[in-house]
């Protein structure tokens, strides 16, 4: 009898965890931005490895450029200057192109770490010994694709409610406040094991909560 309670408890519990909705966190960041970089390197990414499961995660690389469209020709400029735009699009091709995320996430990881050193040096540096679509991701960058692309990150960003005002801008499960900003920045792991519902992931224990 007690086994069979148990086997109800556990059930229960499953029940309740796959029930949960994932924590959507999106991030609205540019290539070469420090901060954005040093989010991604210090905060998203450990957040990812630890508790992935129950994060739905999408990268929106625009930021603070500008769109122009000049007589049908399209073009941006970007904050911190031509290679941002390149590492923009780049990593846009690199998501339209690998399409799954846990493949495409380490390697914008892997660009943002080397970025400085020029955006098609760190693409390429990041696909050694995989099996991305690397001349792929390379022709779309470099093509009305690309523009395209980073077109439609331009669109998502600029319709932001509220409007960005700095990067890197993050949105929790469809809403950004200051407070959701302060906590992403500074503890995104405890943040999105507090907004997580179901049941908890081992390293959502108050020993784990922080990082950095």
């Amino acid at each position: 009898m007690w086994s069979i309670i148990l086997c109800f408890v556990i059930g229960i519990e499953l029940a309740i965890a796959a029930d949960a909705p994932k924590v959507k966190v999106d991030l609205y960041y540019e290539s070469l931005c420090p901060y954005c970089r040093a989010f991604i390197a210090k905060q998203l990414w450990p957040t990812y490895e630890k508790v992935k499961d129950i994060m739905d995660i999408t990268l929106i690389p625009f930021g603070n450029a500008y769109k122009k469209n000049k007589n049908g020709t399209l073009s941006f400029s970007c904050q911190h200057g031509p290679n941002e735009c390149i590492g923009n699009v780049i990593e846009a091709c690199a998501i339209e192109h690998i399409k799954n995320f846990d493949e495409y996430f380490p390697y914008i990881t892997c660009m943002e770490k080397d970025i400085v050193f020029g955006p098609e040096k760190s693409a390429r540096m990041c696909a050694v010994n995989t099996t991305l679509p690397l001349a792929d991701i390379l022709t779309c960058s470099k093509g009305r694709e690309g523009l395209n692309l980073e077109d439609q990150a331009a669109n998502r960003t600029n319709s932001l409610i509220p409007k960005k005002k700095y990067v890197p801008w993050v949105v929790l499960n469809g809403e950004h406040t200051q407070k959701i900003s302060n906590r992403a920045l500074s503890n995104l792991l405890g943040l999105v094991c507090s907004t997580y519902k179901g049941t908890k992931p081992a390293p959502c224990s108050a020993k784990h909560h922080v990082i950095g």
